[in-house]
């Protein structure tokens, strides 16, 4: 059930949900990995973790809960004019928004930041390629890297873990890894997340990602793509060793990219046959094995 239906079932019948179970529930439905991963946090932020996830859960679905541009412009003006405290209506009535605000209050987040990442998912409501690895370098920072950062700040109980380069670094490659994952999904709806400089270096025809023809190609690009994050990756886990132990719990979800990234780059994996995420169980498997290492 989406959000918007479930926030319709619960006014239309006798059932009452917390914001906070709501912002819990909807993250678990959406974005169920970075649920699994909130579990190793420690319970006093938690509240706040599943807010600012599901406060980007909404973000992320504006492509795909209309059917141009102008309206989805709308949807994202909504929350810039949150975060900025000019919204009109009651926001009391939203779960997501009275959750974000009582963890931007409670932890003394940056609004400006959360702007910028909603600024930058802008780009996905339009078809229009990414030019090169560092303008997909620069989205990932603005969208995922933000997202670590807020939650270093959160579990820093709002002090300044100093953990900037950190979270640019776990960004990026996390980023790229989610979506390489959903590589099919954006190609049905006519979008293409890998730069235009990458497609043009391997001579991949953009009919062929948007059609679904897995090429050999194309299997190259993925592959120097996974290697972008690769590199990525090996820097933040050397960060994350120097780290304050308080904030590592916010990124237990880096478990899961060299897993995706080696599923998605071996031989004969097809985007658009095989199923890019890793079972569920092997997702918590990881999480509890990397959750193990940081203590």
């Amino acid at each position: 059930m989406s959000a918007d239906r479930l926030a319709n079932a619960l006014a239309n019948s006798n059932i009452s949900m917390s914001n906070e179970a709501y912002c819990a529930s909807l993250l678990r439905e959406h974005d169920r990995n970075r649920w699994l991963a909130n579990l190793f946090a420690p319970a006093e932020h938690r509240r706040a973790l599943n807010a600012l996830y599901a406060f980007n859960s909404e973000i992320e679905r504006v492509r795909d809960m209309v059917s141009e541009p102008l309206p989805g412009e709308v949807r994202l003006q909504w929350w810039r004019d949150l975060l900025e405290g000019q919204a009109r209506g009651q926001i009391s009535g939203h779960p997501v928004a009275s959750e974000l605000l009582a963890a931007i209050d409670r932890y003394h987040l940056p609004a400006s930041a959360l702007v910028t990442l909603i600024d930058a998912h802008t780009h996905d409501l339009y078809d229009d390629l990414l030019q090169s690895i560092t303008d997909l370098e620069g989205y990932c920072g603005e969208t995922y890297s933000s997202l670590f950062r807020m939650a270093s700040l959160i579990l820093a109980d709002g002090g300044d873990p100093g953990s900037a380069d950190l979270a640019g670094h776990a960004g990026v490659a996390y980023g790229i890894a989610c979506l390489m994952k959903q590589a099919a999904r954006h190609a049905a709806r006519g979008q293409i997340f890998v730069p235009a400089d990458l497609v043009l270096k391997h001579g991949t025809a953009r009919e062929d990602l948007l059609n679904g023809r897995n090429t050999g190609e194309m299997r190259a690009m993925f592959a120097e793509l996974a290697g972008v994050a690769l590199q990525h990756l090996g820097t933040s886990e050397q960060l994350l060793s120097a780290a304050p132990s308080a904030i590592a719990p916010a990124y237990v979800g880096l478990a899961l990219v060299g897993p995706l990234l080696r599923r998605m780059t071996r031989p004969g994996f097809d985007w658009f046959r095989h199923e890019a995420g890793l079972p569920q169980w092997r997702s918590q498997w990881h999480l509890w094995r990397f959750s193990r290492r940081l203590r």
